[in-house]
């Protein structure tokens, strides 16, 4: 198998693990291929957009969802690491409003599958990081939403020792009790 698959403690949030080729030259791998994570996930999902970012250390984006045309997202780090999280925003759930973290980065070269339903954002914990992601579905700014990442109802354990570095629409997230969710 050419990635081998975690499920986490998140029904449908898969860590995956791609099979490396390296010696002292450097190394390779298959980041993406249809066939294969059909195969080793069962999902036969299209993606349709890639996304890539780069952030500074301490950066947080997030945690971001679209509650029409929700995205399926397939991220990883090529440069860097982060703490990546993802929260179940689905209110028919019994996991509603846990979240899953994992440290994703481009020497692990883990990937993480955060289906659609999710809420999704990550920290720097490097000194830079560059992010890339495939989506389901297209970026929809007018349905784009975002819950507060220091909402005590979630109780994400971001690994921070200051406040994070975020943007004006991560300020302005709102708490999970307020925020538009899933059915």
């Amino acid at each position: 198998m050419p990635y081998t698959v975690t499920p986490t403690a998140l029904p449908g949030v898969l860590i995956l693990e791609p099979k490396v080729f390296g010696d002292a030259r450097g190394f390779f791998f298959e980041s993406f291929n249809a066939r294969d994570f059909a195969q080793c996930t069962g999902l036969d999902v299209p993606f349709v957009q890639d996304n890539h970012s780069k952030s500074a250390k301490g950066v947080l984006r997030g945690l971001h969802y679209q509650i029409e045309h929700p995205q399926g997202k397939l991220v990883r780090v090529t440069q860097g690491e982060v703490f990546d999280v993802a929260v179940d925003l689905r209110r028919s759930s019994p996991h509603f409003g846990k979240w899953e973290g994992v440290l994703l980065s481009a020497d692990n070269k883990r990937q993480l599958w955060i289906p659609p339903g999710f809420a999704h954002g990550f920290l720097v914990t490097s000194d830079s990081a560059e992010f890339l992601y495939k989506t389901t579905d297209y970026w929809y700014p007018e349905h784009e939403r975002c819950l507060h990442w220091n909402d005590p109802a979630l109780g994400v354990e971001w690994p921070v020792a200051a406040a994070p570095l975020l943007a004006a629409k991560d300020q302005a997230g709102l708490p999970l009790q307020s925020a538009a969710t899933f059915a």
